[in-house]
This record gives structure tokens, sequence and C-alpha cells, in this order.
């Protein structure tokens, strides 16, 4: 049985979605906020292709010589 203060428990799934799409979207923004006073990261695929430039370089090299 809920305890009384325990909200959580009563939530229904749309309650739920909705507070994710909430949260997701304040991520959002701040990130974009971010961004645009010149705090951004390198993006993850940007890192994934150095690397994979990286190691097809390194594997000509070794192949190669």
């Amino acid at each position: 049985m809920a305890e009384p203060n325990d909200e959580r428990l009563e939530d229904s799934p749309e309650k739920v979605r909705q507070g994710w799409v909430n949260r997701r979207r304040e991520k959002i923004a701040a990130e974009i906020a971010r961004n645009r006073r010149g705090e951004y990261k390198v993006p993850t695929w940007v890192l994934a292709t150095i690397l994979l430039a990286i190691i097809a370089a390194w594997a000509l090299l070794v192949i190669l010589s």
C-alpha cells in the first residue's frame, strides 16, 4: 500500500513521460545556452572520426612499411 506522502507511486505514465520530456527540453535549452556563451564541447562524432583516422593512418604505416 502506498504511503500518503509518496506521490511518485500514483503518477500516471503520461505524467512520467511529460516530466521526462520537460527535463530533456531543459537540458537541451541549457546546452544551447552554454554553446552560445562559447562553452561548447567537441561532439562525439568528431572525436570518433579523429580516432578512426589515427587508427587508419597507423594501420597503413604498419602495412606499407
